[in-house]
């Protein structure tokens, strides 16, 4: 009776340290963020743009920011969409949102209901940290600017 006991324990223990395990790892809906700061820059023929206003878009909501800048979104499982604007100049980007690690540990601990709580929330994505839309010539604040070589 007590081999018994003793097997059953252990099996119990065994389960109970790989369903901890399985939960430290992963569920980014728990343990991981739904926030996430990103930075935004703008760049015309190579050279840096300041002060574009830019619209950060996705499936959780809007933010804005003036370049160089940064700003806390919401993450999601959908593509973030960029529109920037200096002067005359305007341009989209669009960023895609990869799955981070804690959405593998859901997956693992969930299954399909694991991943389809991380994706819902967004918090098993991420975007990139950092972000460059590229305006279109002319560039904003050098169009009217005449060449040294020209001034007499």
């Amino acid at each position: 009776m007590f081999i018994k006991y003793r097997s059953f324990l252990n099996v119990a223990l065994n389960f109970f340290a790989i369903a901890i395990v399985l939960t430290a790892s992963g569920c980014a809906s728990i343990t991981g963020s739904k926030n996430q700061p990103v930075s935004i820059n703008t760049i015309c023929n190579g050279e840096p743009i300041v002060e574009a206003s830019c619209t950060l878009i996705n499936d959780k909501g809007s933010w804005y920011v003036k370049t160089p800048g940064s700003v806390m979104i919401q993450k999601a499982y959908g593509d973030l969409a960029v529109d920037c604007k200096k002067g005359d100049a305007v341009a989209s980007d669009k960023f895609k949102s990869k799955s981070n690690g804690g959405v593998w540990g859901n997956i693992l601990a969930g299954g399909v209901i694991g991943y389809a709580v991380d994706a819902k929330s967004g918090a098993g994505f991420d975007y990139p940290s950092t972000m460059t839309v590229v305006l279109p010539p002319p560039c904003p604040g050098k169009e009217t600017q005449v060449p040294a070589s020209a001034k007499k």
